[in-house]
């Protein structure tokens, strides 16, 4: 089911109101959703696909008019139903008119919506858009929840088929991280072979999380796409603010993300930074090196620079949305680390490398020459791996030493980029 309407007419209010969640990013600035929006929505034991679009202006004359328009006529196409949502009290416009004349023109089944009524004695209002010729109007308050009740029950009952089918725990969640501007759009794009979400030279374009479900030879991957993130927080402001912390929020959801670094450029202090706040999140990472095809970095000096200032030394590998070189090794990358994500390291092998660490490297001793000793462990969560290691006095411990049992713990068991995380406990 597809929502469309000209822009600033309540789109994403009503998509939050109806999935009861604050998925949508919402702003008084008009234009604010450019790409497809796709989220589940369940209303009485009955789940569908809700799509967001961009608010369409055919006399929009900017640099994402055209292709906002383009990405709302893919929806259209595509739906099985059509909420076509209408601001009460602008009234009707040029800019709905030439809508409703691609509505009626893909011949799919439409509702109607007269939007920002918030007084139900002002239902009348909505009569206004029978002249559209689209089928009675409903009513509604996206701000409020007026008529979406009524709404959602109308909708269940003509959509056609069956429910949507729930991506399980078994799907791999993949977070598209990075700053503005170095591909993440593109990168989507090519891995699904459509023009998926809005891609151009203007950073920022991306401004929300799109969810987007790939299948490759039996695995199922969440891709989601980012807004680019800033390193610095003075120069995150309005819209771009929220954007991003739709960003961060999607890499806290997922089990892998896409470290995406522009190859053209190198790797700079910012994609540090972008790779720290996948390790933070609890995400194994893949530093991927895009536009690959235009650059003349050396791969191997890449990975020796990221292994020294990555704590979690994730994987790199080189890919090209242009030419689509490397997307399949990378996907190929991605279930490797998911495998290794969501481990569960046998307790009698993990005791037998503390057992090993204790003979290479003596704790560090504290005051009174009392040494600290590891003594066993034990795995207590994955999703990341999170191991709990006993020891002798907790206090003893030291920063260089629990990140040496970390790097040893991971290259034994070749958990190169996932987040290790261990708590060091004393035995009772």
């Amino acid at each position: 089911m597809a929502i469309v309407g000209f822009p600033n007419v309540g789109k994403s209010t009503l998509v939050n109101r109806l999935t009861q969640s604050r998925a949508a990013v919402v702003h008084e600035t008009a234009g604010v959703t450019r790409d497809r929006k796709e989220l589940l929505c369940d209303w009485n034991g009955v789940t569908f696909r809700l799509v967001d679009t961009g608010g369409v202006d055919e006399e929009d004359q900017g640099p994402y008019g055209r292709h906002i328009a383009d990405q709302a006529r893919a929806a259209i196409a595509e739906a099985d139903l059509v909420l076509f949502l209408l601001d009460t009290r602008a009234g009707i416009t040029p800019g709905d008119e030439d809508l409703a004349t691609i509505l009626r023109a893909a011949g799919k089944p439409v509702i109607v919506l007269a939007n920002k009524i918030d007084d139900p004695r002002r239902d009348v209002d909505a009569l206004e858009f029978h002249r559209l010729g689209l089928g009675d109007p409903v009513p509604l308050s996206a701000l409020h929840g007026h008529g979406t009740g009524d709404l959602l029950d109308e909708i269940v009952a003509r959509l056609p088929g069956r429910d949507e089918p729930v991506v399980d725990e078994s799907a791999v969640r993949v977070a598209i991280l990075g700053r503005p501007n170095v591909g993440k759009s593109s990168l989507l794009n090519a891995l699904l072979g459509e023009q998926r979400v809005i891609v151009s030279d203007v950073p920022g374009t991306t401004r929300d999380t799109i969810d987007t479900v790939l299948t490759r030879d039996g695995t199922t991957f969440v891709l989601v796409d980012t807004a680019g993130l800033r390193r610095k927080r003075r120069q995150r402001q309005g819209i771009e603010y929220y954007s991003e912390l739709r960003a961060l929020e999607a890499a806290e959801r997922a089990d892998v993300a896409l470290v995406l670094v522009d190859a053209s450029e190198g790797v700079v202090e910012q994609d540090l930074a972008v790779a720290d706040v996948a390790r933070k999140a609890g995400c194994s990472t893949l530093v991927v090196l895009s536009k690959w095809d235009a650059s003349a970095i050396d791969l191997q000096e890449t990975r020796g620079l990221l292994n020294r200032r990555l704590r979690q030394r994730p994987p790199v590998v080189a890919v090209s949305a242009l030419t689509g070189r490397g997307l399949r090794r990378m996907l190929d990358h991605v279930e490797t680390l998911f495998a290794k994500h969501v481990t569960r390291i046998p307790t009698p092998a993990l005791n037998r490398a503390i057992g090993e660490l204790k003979e290479a490297r003596p704790g560090p001793s504290g005051e009174r020459g009392r040494r600290l000793k590891l003594l066993y462990a034990t795995q207590t969560a994955t999703r990341p791996p999170r191991l709990r290691v006993f020891v002798n006095d907790p206090r003893l411990m030291t920063r260089d030493y629990g990140y040496w049992v970390e790097n040893e713990l991971r290259a034994r068991f070749e958990l190169q980029g996932v987040p290790v995380s261990i708590d060091f406990q004393r035995s009772s």
